[in-house]
């Protein structure tokens, strides 16, 4: 059993034709399909440097591939059914495209998907929990019509969604139809995709989705749901996206950074990529890692490159004219995620800072100060209905009335979430946020239902806007973000940068760690929340079946000064 590979190619043939005869001479048949835009002067010669491997085929016909239409769809449709038909040895079929690059060896991911042969790896999340489609059509890509290409008709495209709105046009979705959104790239099982093509009332599926706004985000993704017996809901291909929606583009000085992400493939690479192509297209054992795809080990640098692209440089922005002149009393922390993570975080803070720390401030049912009293400095009550008269002004005059010593609490995304903009726009805050540690909450609770899926996605939406916050340009706290992922890969060191600003005890060796919860388990939890129809993103790629290593102090020194 092995993998075969549908390429869909527009643009520099040269290196599709190099990828392809490197998974063909690996033992895995390929069926291209050229968009019809390309000239025959180009496609003949393409065609013809590859006819000299068996198991490379050309679809017969080419259709035009136009952006965000239903061609992609057709040419994929097409290019699966030549190799369903040619390959009745298959376990998976894999889509990619000519700009993609295999990062493994070909037999390493011949082996992974020989353990999974009916699983698809298909990102697949429902509408309610996409966070990242671009254009402002959510819901509407699905109830509306597009008729029209939105980059060679924009006139006409914007006219005629305009139209269907003004008169309430909705269109009827197939009986017993959901749908998702997702990436392009997948490589789904044999069976699946078999059942997806051969299915009773595909003609049905086909007519409605050639109306759909980017079927190929959306038409595999949905029908998949239909017909698979186990989804992993990611894809097996590194692709990046920036602000935008637009895809990034892989250059040589990015080779070690596709190292690190584990993943089988990656797009979108420079065609002039020399030192990525040629390091990359081998089979050589040595380089086999069995390791897990995760994307998720290189989400922070595509973070921030983003912020720097969006948000500029410190010193090369034009600051406001009239700055905002509210501000606390004195110094504090805030800390979101830290408590879910670890055990007895507040009492272990104060301890190890000398900081006044409290639990949940905003809390939904009561003021959670520190030793669980009722009332604080200046009278101030517990009341989670008198603070939420004025939440700004609460925390305002806790921190006046606590002159003189450093306050510290948690947050969270179902906290009170109204004073988070003044604590954004706060220079004396210091706000440190693990994204995604709530689920941690959800998971300890050992329930797995449709009832946790959309508390999930709840609490993810509160996240998202509040780190959406924070990120803004005129934010003035000192503001730290990991996801999950990220923080565990390195817990004591992030916390070491921290505490390093807000300890009172003077520089020592920080000797007692704090307690990791058992996060046994925890990875599968999530990526079966994933599997569920749901796009899990706060928590960053917490890797299936990772427990993170109890935490060492005694490693090296951690001073805290």
């Amino acid at each position: 059993m092995t993998v075969g590979f549908v390429m869909l190619v527009h643009t520099a043939l040269d290196r599709a034709a190099q990828v392809a005869r490197h998974w063909a001479e690996s033992g895995c048949p390929v069926v291209i399909h050229a968009d019809a835009k390309v000239p025959d002067a180009d496609f003949l010669p393409f065609r013809d440097s590859l006819a000299d491997l068996d198991n490379v085929a050309f679809t017969e016909q080419r259709q035009r591939c136009e952006w965000g239409t239903w061609g992609i769809i057709g040419a994929t449709i097409e290019a699966g059914e030549r190799m369903l038909a040619d390959h009745a040895a298959l376990s998976h079929i894999y889509l990619a495209s000519g700009s993609c690059l295999p990062l493994r060896p070909v037999p390493e991911l011949v082996a992974y998907l020989a353990e999974r042969v009916r699983t698809d790896f298909i990102e697949s999340v429902t509408i309610e929990d996409v966070s990242w489609s671009k254009g402002g059509f959510d819901h509407e890509r699905f109830s509306l019509r597009f008729p029209f290409s939105f980059k060679k008709q924009r006139f006409l495209f914007d006219r005629f969604v305009d139209m269907q709105r003004r008169l309430g046009m909705v269109r009827k979705l197939p009986g017993g139809l959901v749908p998702h959104l997702g990436s392009q790239w997948w490589c789904l099982s044999r069976r699946t995709l078999e059942a997806i093509l051969t299915d009773p009332r595909r003609g049905e599926y086909d007519r409605y989705f050639r109306q759909v706004w980017i079927p190929d985000e959306s038409y595999f993704q949905s029908l998949a749901r239909l017909h698979s017996a186990r989804i992993e809901s990611r894809s097996l291909t590194l692709s990046k996206f920036d602000f935008q929606g637009k895809p990034h583009t892989f250059y040589d000085d990015h080779l070690q950074l596709l190292r690190r992400s584990d993943c089988f493939v990656a797009r979108k690479i420079w065609p002039r990529a020399e030192r990525l192509y040629s390091s990359f297209l081998s089979n050589d054992p040595r380089v086999t890692k069995n390791a897990e795809p995760n994307p998720g080990k290189i989400d922070r640098l595509f973070a921030k490159a983003s912020d720097l692209r969006v948000r500029g440089r410190n010193g090369l922005y034009m600051q406001s004219r009239y700055p905002h002149s509210d501000r606390s009393a004195g110094p504090y922390s805030v800390f979101e995620g830290f408590d879910s993570l670890f055990e007895n975080f507040e009492s272990w803070l104060g301890k190890v800072t000398g900081c006044r720390v409290h639990g949940h401030l905003y809390a939904p049912n009561r003021v959670e100060f520190s030793g669980g009293e009722k009332t604080y400095n200046g009278c101030i009550s517990d009341s989670a209905r008198l603070r939420d008269y004025n939440p700004c002004g609460f925390l305002t005059g806790l921190l006046w009335n606590t002159r003189g010593e450093r306050q510290c609490f948690m947050f969270g995304p179902a906290d009170n979430q109204y004073p988070h903009g003044f604590m954004a726009g706060d220079p004396n805050a210091q706000i440190s946020v693990i994204t995604g540690a709530w689920a941690i909450g959800l998971y300890r609770t050992k329930i797995t239902s449709e009832v946790v899926r959309k508390e999930a996605a709840r609490l993810q939406r509160i996240e998202h806007a509040h780190v959406e916050l924070l990120r803004q340009r005129w934010t003035k706290a000192q503001i730290r973000i990991w996801t999950l992922a990220e923080f565990i890969e390195a817990p004591m060191d992030n916390l070491q940068e921290i505490l390093n600003e807000i300890s009172l005890n003077g520089p020592r060796r920080l000797t007692e760690a704090p307690r990791l919860v058992d996060l046994s388990g925890f990875g599968q939890f999530l990526q079966q929340l994933k599997n569920d129809g749901m796009n899990l993103h706060m928590a960053g790629d917490f890797p299936v079946g990772h427990t993170p290593a109890p935490l060492n102090p005694t490693a090296r020194p951690y001073l805290v000064k």
